[in-house]
């Protein structure tokens, strides 16, 4: 099914193929498959954004560019807030998964050019 959201499963064009029907419907069953995957499992807020969509490439793309895009602003608040960050009250394991997911989301906003220069 990845070649569904890297698009080398492409969406049968020509009608006038033999099998067209079955195969025009085997690709947009998966493809509807494989959009309600990525639906499942993402919060309901962004799967409205994603309901423009036909294809579950647009639909990676369009989660890869909100994702992954370097943003210095969202980096500097992320980095302001682990510092910040402080136990009080929060079990350990709470604590921990909000440090967590601070970093992973700082981790995120890193862009792929800096990525390739890591030793």
């Amino acid at each position: 099914m990845w070649g569904y959201v890297t698009g080398t499963k492409t969406k049968p064009s020509v009608p006038q193929t033999e099998n067209f029907d079955m195969l025009f419907d085997a690709w947009e069953t998966d493809n509807s498959m494989v959009i309600t995957w990525i639906n499942n499992s993402i919060t309901q807020s962004i799967g409205m954004q994603l309901a423009k969509y036909d294809t579950t490439k647009e639909v990676w793309n369009h989660l890869e560019r909100l994702y992954t895009q370097s943003n210095f602003a969202k980096q500097y608040q992320l980095e302001y807030d682990i510092r910040a960050l402080q136990q009080n009250d929060q079990s350990i394991q709470d604590f921990y998964a909000a440090m967590s997911d601070s970093w992973d989301q700082l981790a995120l906003t890193k862009s792929k050019e800096l990525k390739d220069f890591e030793p």
